[in-house]
């Protein structure tokens, strides 16, 4: 499994959100991997096993799920890595005007 793993749900259809481009990225904009969610909202397999400390980003393509009229036709998450071994799980909630986040397990 990759250091780095994601999960959308929309809360609005009560579903996983399928088919959302992600991209993943250093914080200085250098790119890591990209993906795209499952059917099950996932991305299990989004960069490397392993990472150095740092800042880094996750960038879903909400208008490509939301449609051309979305609110949030993109989502920024910014995040810090301290330990580049252990897993970290970066889930987004999201619904045609609000989303959420948090660091998942």
């Amino acid at each position: 499994m990759s250091l780095v793993t994601t999960h959308v749900l929309d809360t609005a259809a009560g579903k996983p959100a399928a088919g959302i481009p992600v991209r993943f990225e250093h914080g200085d904009g250098k790119p890591i991997a990209d993906g795209v969610t499952d059917e099950d909202g996932r991305i299990r397999d989004l960069g490397p096993e392993t990472l150095a400390p740092g800042v880094y980003r996750l960038i879903f393509d909400t208008g490509a799920y939301l449609g051309p009229d979305a609110f949030f036709p993109d989502v920024t998450l910014a995040f810090r890595i301290t330990d580049g071994s252990a897993h970290h799980h970066v889930p987004v909630l999201l619904s045609p005007f609000a989303y959420s986040t948090y660091r998942g397990s």
